[in-house]
């Protein structure tokens, strides 16, 4: 089983907001691209979240079972909970007060062991059926187009075919009366149904 450690940070001055900010860009990462990456941060959590993934490197360094290979760490999660906030006032003109929340964290990062996976002994191809390729070859070369025996025809050729038997329909003559009913319209803008 891989070995697993973490290390808490608890009451640092930061919200949780902002040191979630910074813990997303470590997460899932090599422990040493990721303290490259908190050391170049521009944010000030990063300095604290460093000090806790050493931490949890020393801590899964001492565990029983780990492997020696620092390099072999990667952050398994990282999270920053919220802490207690410190209410402070600021005066406010007119006798008013405003409220200040100092708030807090708790930044937690958990590193674990990648597990090294041993590769299995590969196995030989089994040889295709020799009857199956030889079949669409030679029905290539007939002129089938690869098609096997008794397959359905194409569906383009269905298509002309039902075109050619559907009769065109004739126009009908200028004075012939077929007695439906056609509207015109008038100036008052009603329709008016006339036989014609």
């Amino acid at each position: 089983m891989a070995v697993q450690a973490h290390a808490t940070a608890k009451y640092v001055r930061t919200s949780a907001q902002k040191a979630g900010l910074v813990l997303d860009l470590i997460r899932g990462r090599d422990v040493n691209s990721a303290l490259a990456t908190l050391q170049y941060a521009r944010k000030g959590v990063a300095r604290d979240i460093e000090k806790v993934l050493r931490s949890a490197i020393a801590n899964a360094s001492q565990k029983e079972g780990f492997g020696g290979d620092v390099e072999s760490l990667y952050i398994n999660a990282c999270y920053a909970n919220q802490g207690p906030s410190q209410k402070r006032i600021r005066p406010a003109p007119m006798g008013r007060a405003f409220r200040v929340v100092k708030r807090t964290a708790h930044l937690t990062v958990q590193v674990a062991e990648r597990p090294v996976h041993i590769a299995a002994p590969e196995r030989p191809a089994s040889p295709a059926p020799a009857g199956s390729t030889r079949a669409g070859e030679a029905g290539k070369r007939a002129g089938g187009g690869g098609r096997a025996r008794g397959a359905k025809p194409k569906p383009k050729a269905k298509a002309k075919a039902k075109a050619k038997a559907k009769p065109a329909r004739k126009p009908a003559a200028k004075g012939a009366s077929t007695g439906a009913k056609k509207k015109t319209a008038s100036k008052g803008g009603r329709a008016k149904t006339a036989k014609g």
